[in-house]
């Protein structure tokens, strides 16, 4: 981010935003499928983030998209429950804060709606310090590397 502009947080709630290739193209060549995932759901309409309860946010360096990150229902849980989805953020604007404003928006919103909080933090050797640093313990549940309880 350059230290001229002032990153800002917004939901994403009708397309995905421009710049959002870049980010395609960045998690592709490290990697990371999460992207990928998140591009072919949206539009196909799987996954867009619009049930009730549900938010994708982008992290924006004046108009350019920086980082994106979810929160959705989690299913199969005893318990009302919202996943931590599809996070990333480019190389390029790492360590500037758009991970945990990201991550701290998701995290609100996903509180409204339900106590426990959940991640599969198996996508980069990077995630798991991250949500932990964000409050998420480990649990070894199938799909779900960490859980945060609200409070």
């Amino acid at each position: 981010m350059r230290p001229d502009r002032v990153m800002k947080i917004a939901r994403i709630d009708r397309d995905l935003p421009p710049g959002f290739d870049a980010l395609l193209v960045a998690a592709t060549s490290e990697g990371v499928r999460n992207m990928q995932l998140l591009a072919h759901s949206w539009r196909s309409g799987e996954q867009r983030f619009a049930d009730d309860g549900e938010a994708l946010f982008g992290a924006f360096d004046g108009e350019q998209l920086i980082g994106v990150g979810g929160v959705t229902h989690e299913a199969g849980l005893p318990e009302p429950a919202m996943r931590m989805r599809r996070f990333y953020v480019l190389p390029q604007a790492r360590g500037m804060g758009a991970g945990r404003e990201l991550a701290e928006s998701a995290m609100t919103h996903g509180f409204a709606q339900a106590a426990l909080l959940t991640c599969n933090a198996r996508a980069t050797p990077f995630a798991a310090p991250f949500w932990e640093a964000m409050g998420f313990r480990r649990e070894d549940l199938p799909n779900i590397t960490h859980i945060c309880r609200k409070g």
